[in-house]
């Protein structure tokens, strides 16, 4: 039996590996993308497909990943062959997420398969008719770009699946960083392997899943037995879609139930299951300890239930693009909101533009909600993003966009007793033809505050000084400027008189 220093000593070992894989994908990839807004996640799973253990990345990516590893769970795996896919009815979340699947044999006994190395990653363009396969107006699958069933990925089909995507040559580069950093995590772990046994690493394996759930469930008592209620919405051009939650505790479980949501959308605000509970384990992490490892074992305690056909367990060939991005942090805020909690911005501003030869994509950062014990943070990327900015010198040498404004929004947060975060306001000018689409939130209705707290200020899109819908496409001609201004977070507490 492992003893708790060794257990923290192993744990810190897997999550270095997880850390490792994320480092190595950051550096060698060639996007922007990757590169620079670290829009990647990397995870080891156990031979049965369990999470063992994530690097602390991108919350969406993360709790979605074991259904990319249970899509291949059963296929003829061997040393070497990896998988791919970004089918969000297989294993994936919206197109653009591509994961890479590496299985980890023991290098002395071939036939022993030992781990999965996986990471996913958010890539530039995947094809389709809209540059960046963002697009804000997409129906179904077909309108967002190359969908990816899972299938081996070696030379042959990274030039296949690249020549079918813009800047072909980047697609490779990304896909070979993602490649990378498997064999790195797989080679890392196989250095474990021969340090501490196969039996120790099984067990190793084990305890720290159950040590997750077992911390998860003493948080998830102290929170307290009961059922608790929240409501919130989506904003379409239509009108609203609203989402429901019933979240009950009983004794060291919770049950959250989103029955009563919308139905499936015919727009591309749809998530597939796996988005929905990766949403929802983000929110529980939350509420309960963020230091407990990021594991499946912390989730064991949690069961989602979602209506099939529901915007929140869409069926194919819904468009899921907003799903991913969108739906996924408003399923967050309803579970903090049952909870108690002031809402952060609850978008990530998505915007897209590029042509044939380029595609930019950027989530922009925000007001987050005030604590019950200190004010928000102002202008940064939380919540199901968790990604950097575009840093200004990169964007600009590498995209026909010049950046006019990049500042706090000043006075966006909510008032209280303790404040919401400012948003910020990011200003483009372009300096070339260009197609955008703008996939964003909260423009219409303001993060909430809690226990007396006001609301944070609502987003606003404006070319060139008119104000835009929360979600459209357009061109952009030489010389037109686009700019974002981000939701203040809500506060918390009244404000002390």
């Amino acid at each position: 039996m492992i003893d708790p220093v060794e257990l923290q000593v192993l744990t810190g070992a897997l999550r270095a590996i997880c850390e490792e894989m994320g480092a190595l994908l950051v550096r060698s990839a060639h996007s922007a993308n990757i590169k620079e807004r670290r829009d990647a996640s990397t995870a080891l799973f156990d031979p049965s497909g369990e999470m063992v253990m994530q690097a602390e990345h991108i919350p969406v990516h993360l709790g979605a990943m074991p259904a990319a590893v249970a899509a291949v769970l059963h296929e003829d795996h061997a040393p070497g062959r990896a998988w791919i896919l970004n089918d969000p009815y297989a294993g994936g979340t919206h197109l653009p997420d591509i994961t890479v699947i590496l299985p980890v044999f023991a290098a002395a006994k071939h036939e022993e398969l030992i781990a999965f190395a996986a990471s996913r990653a958010h890539h530039a363009d995947v094809g389709g008719p809209t540059p960046g396969s963002m697009p804000a107006d997409s129906r179904t699958l077909a309108d967002e770009g190359v969908v990816i069933s899972p299938r081996v990925l070696d030379e042959r089909a990274i030039a296949e699946l690249s020549e079918q995507m813009r800047q072909p040559a980047q697609r490779r580069a990304d896909l070979r960083a993602q490649l990378a950093a498997g064999r790195a995590g797989a080679r890392r772990l196989l250095e474990l392997y021969d340090r501490v046994g196969a039996a120790t690493l099984r067990e190793a394996f084990a305890a720290v899943l159950d040590y997750a759930e077992r911390r998860t469930r003493a948080c998830i008592r102290e929170l307290g037995d009961g059922t608790r209620r929240a409501t919130d919405v989506l904003e379409t051009q239509a009108g609203d879609l609203e989402i429901t939650l019933e979240a009950t505790i009983e004794g060291e479980e919770i049950v959250l139930d989103f029955a009563g949501s919308a139905p499936q959308h015919d727009g591309n605000l749809n998530c597939p299951l796996a988005v929905t509970r990766s949403a929802c384990y983000f929110a529980i992490r939350v509420l309960t300890d963020p230091d407990i490892p990021p594991s499946a074992g912390a989730y064991r305690p949690v069961e989602v239930r979602a209506p099939v056909g529901s915007i929140l367990n869409a069926r194919p060939p819904a468009a899921v693009a907003a799903g991913n991005v969108e739906t996924s942090s408003r399923v967050a805020d309803v579970v903090m909101r049952a909870f108690g909690r002031a809402l952060g911005q609850g978008t990530m501003n998505n915007l897209t533009l590029g042509s044939d030869e380029i595609a930019y994509y950027e989530t922009t950062g925000g007001g987050q909600g005030a604590c019950p014990d200190a004010d928000g943070p102002s202008g940064v990327h939380v919540a199901m993003s968790n990604t950097l900015n575009t840093p200004v010198e990169a964007l600009e040498l590498e995209f026909p966009l010049r950046v006019t404004r990049y500042e706090l929004r000043r006075g966006s947060g909510g008032a209280g007793r303790y404040r919401g975060g400012d948003g910020v306001v990011r200003e483009l000018e372009a300096l070339a033809p260009l197609h955008y689409s703008l996939i964003t939130e909260r423009r219409r209705h303001a993060p909430a505050g809690a226990d007396g707290g006001s609301p944070g200020r609502p987003g606003r899109n404006l070319l060139d000084g008119e104000e835009l819908p929360a979600k459209t496409v357009g061109e952009l001609a030489p010389g037109q400027r686009l700019r974002i201004e981000t939701p203040g977070g809500g506060g918390h507490g009244a404000p002390d008189r």
